[in-house]
């Protein structure tokens, strides 16, 4: 996959020690264009697991709009450093002022908590998730703690990862999360049933579950 974004949306605001990558973007846009059919299901639940400042599920919510998709659910950020809680509104607020009758439909949330120790009250028809790529024994952490939470298993780790989706899913729900090479191979390791690997963004590999 091409590195140059064709599909881009608005400018967002995050964080000066730590950006996005184009991954998140464009994991937005394929899990859009793999799941737009199903968006105007009512009472759609979605969550954006490990979320940010929201750029994967803004991105996929812009292009919702974009394609006047009359999409009247739920999505939900699920992210546990507070940092983040500022970046989001101004981005909801920016997403808000180019959609606002279409945004005004659906019901946005930020939860600010760890998905290892958040209680599943809700299920959901779909997750999209750009969690941290690395285990804490896969390099050397910076001195910058807010770097390493983004870019180290720290506050949890993927087993528990795993079980939150699945236990956050419903029957027919289905979960899209990007991984590196290594830990694909420790998933194949270990097997982890129920996680296929159906494509790569840019060498990083999707894996999808299903409810």
């Amino acid at each position: 996959m091409s590195s140059i974004n064709i599909y881009p949306t608005f400018n967002y605001s995050q964080p000066d020690d730590y950006h996005f990558s184009h991954d998140s973007v464009f994991l937005a846009r394929q899990i859009f264009e793999r799941c737009q059919s199903s968006l105007e299901k009512p009472n759609t639940k979605i969550l954006d697991l490990c979320s940010g400042c929201g750029i994967v599920g803004l991105d996929f919510l812009y292009h919702v709009f974009n394609a006047n998709i009359n999409f009247t659910g739920q999505i939900d950020f699920l992210e546990i450093q507070e940092i983040y809680l500022k970046h989001f509104q101004k981005n909801k607020k920016a997403l808000n002022d180019i959609f606002f009758d279409s945004i005004k439909k659906v019901d946005i949330n930020f939860i600010q908590t760890n998905y290892a120790n958040h209680k599943v009250i809700k299920k959901y028809d779909l997750i999209i998730s750009n969690p941290p790529f690395f285990l804490k024994n896969q390099g050397l952490l910076s001195e910058n703690e807010f770097k390493n939470r983004c870019r180290f298993f720290i506050d949890s780790d993927w087993h528990n990862l795993i079980q939150f989706i699945k236990s956050s899913l419903n029957l027919t729900g289905q979960a899209y999360f990007l991984l590196r090479d290594d830990l694909k191979k420790l998933i194949e390791l270990e097997n982890i049933k129920n996680i296929s690997f159906p494509f790569q963004i840019r060498g990083t590999w999707v894996a999808l579950i299903k409810g």
